[in-house]
């Protein structure tokens, strides 16, 4: 048998990629490419649409009582938790004679929510609430609601949704009703 070595290796040298090596000159190019990219998207000048001067609210004459508010299902869910009424509520914030509106989009999302939303589909059907054509194909009711209120500046809109209450804060002349 031989003799164990009893000295250590103590000056190992770590191998190191060379700057030429062709991984190195990958990466490096990537992110060169991904600068570029951002510099050019902050350069275009964004174009954003000129909102009419007659549209801030009270110069919207179009926004005036009888007001005609749109309902998302959210807002009848959350009204009908808090046991409220949703007519006499809305008067009651509004102070003003208030006709409640719901599209057919947020009818259908009523319905495919099923049985556990069986009130609240009984409530949207109610005589006093005027149903509103809209002409999307089945679309998410949140997309259908922000297309009403951007083709016609009538409408106000009921909803305990954020993200929608954000997306109609960007449209000018436009009103917002949550509970």
């Amino acid at each position: 048998m031989g003799k164990a070595k009893q000295t250590r290796k103590f000056a190992i040298a770590k191998k190191i990629i060379s700057p030429k090596d062709t991984r190195v000159q990958k990466n490096a190019e990537a992110v060169k490419a991904k600068v570029l990219a951002k510099k050019e998207k902050e350069e275009k000048p964004r174009h954003v649409e000129q909102a009419n001067s007659a549209l801030f609210f009270q110069y919207n004459e179009q926004l005036g009582p009888p007001y005609h508010v749109l309902i998302d299902t959210n807002f009848i869910n959350f009204s009908i938790r808090k046991k409220l009424d949703i007519v006499r509520a809305m008067m009651d914030c509004l102070l003003a004679k208030c006709i409640p509106c719901i599209t057919n989009c947020v009818m259908a999302e009523l319905e495919k929510l099923g049985g556990k939303y069986k009130i609240a589909l009984r409530l949207a059907k109610d005589p006093r609430f005027q149903r509103v054509p809209c002409n999307c194909k089945g679309n998410y009711a949140d997309d259908c609601l922000t297309n009403m209120v951007k083709q016609w500046k009538c409408y106000i809109v009921a909803t305990c949704d954020k993200e929608l209450r954000g997306r109609i804060r960007k449209i000018p002349g436009t009103c917002r009703e949550k509970l």
